[in-house]
């Protein structure tokens, strides 16, 4: 068994998406080596409507999965399909958006006026890419949930983990999408298959991500023109890559820890990108937006 070491721990960083909502980005519009198959993580939290109610209006995907995860408030959703339908807290939506299709996503907040979830975005093999479009929503209570002796628990969104296995299956990536808390000062060790490119995605509490017998610091993403050593911590809105290996190991710190541990198989196909299109060729994309201003868009 080998425990993964962290590559990189960086901030999620802020940014303005849809019709003005602010969120933040942990990944995405970018090289995507490190994290094939996966292309972007949104993080959107917050407690002030104004930066998120006018939300996600109608806009095109294909050639993706999206899929969305809410911890607290309700993001209603419609597309050129006919299906409509909302998500609330601890609900999941996995989108293959396929060949096309037009939605909207739209965020109201609970009685506070927080909203808090996540969005992923999964690359399609090109042999995928015309699939026919399709949507798994599943509630928050058909998620399993295990709970260990000394607290740790894991609800396991998509895959399989420690004899349990999510109900959305069919996925390209065939991912690993893990919800896992850690309390305060304990130390686990997590099975990772080998084979898979690998994050976590520390949204509450703090620790660290390394073996024992690792040293302690890493080389991590500043903006002078060199990487600095420091403490390997990962705290709140911090993005852990990880390099190759079948075990990740975390020591919480002192508030527990809560992180998302997604893993997936690499696609390693060329990708090219426009907004939320993403296909093969930069002639396949250009076909897309034609068909996309010709309105046939939609097979």
């Amino acid at each position: 068994m080998s425990i993964r070491p962290v590559k990189r721990i960086a901030q999620s960083r802020p940014t303005v998406e849809g019709a003005g909502v602010k969120l933040r980005r942990a990944f995405g519009f970018g090289d995507t080596a490190e994290t094939d198959p996966f292309l972007l993580f949104d993080d959107f939290r917050n407690e002030r409507p104004a930066d998120y109610l006018a939300g996600f209006p109608w806009h095109p995907h294909r050639g993706i999965e999206t899929i969305t995860y809410v911890l607290s408030g309700v993001v209603e959703h419609g597309d050129s399909l006919g299906n409509r339908g909302s998500l609330g807290a601890g609900d999941v939506q996995w989108m293959t958006a396929g060949s096309g299709i037009l939605h909207q996503e739209m965020p109201q907040g609970d009685a506070t006026g927080r909203m808090h979830g996540f969005q992923l975005w999964a690359n399609l093999p090109s042999s995928l890419k015309m699939t026919a479009p399709r949507y798994q929503d599943v509630k928050g209570g058909e998620i399993p949930e295990i709970v260990d002796d000394d607290g740790t628990r894991v609800r396991v969104v998509c895959g399989s983990f420690w004899g349990k296995t999510s109900p959305v299956d069919g996925i390209a990536a065939d991912p690993s999408y893990l919800d896992v808390f850690v309390p305060a000062g304990r130390r686990r060790t997590l099975p990772v298959d080998t084979r898979r490119h690998a994050f976590a995605y520390v949204f509450e509490g703090g620790g660290s991500f390394r073996d024992a017998s690792a040293p302690q610091g890493v080389l991590v993403e500043t903006p002078g023109p060199v990487e600095t050593l420091v403490r390997e911590e990962a705290g709140d809105r911090s993005l852990v890559l990880f390099d190759a290996g079948d075990e990740v190991t975390v020591q919480a710190g002192d508030r527990g820890i809560r992180f998302l541990l997604v893993s997936g198989k690499p696609i390693q196909e060329p990708v090219a990108w426009y907004g939320p299109i993403v296909m093969n060729t930069q002639d396949e994309l250009r076909q897309a937006m034609s068909e996309l201003n010709a309105g046939t868009f939609i097979r």
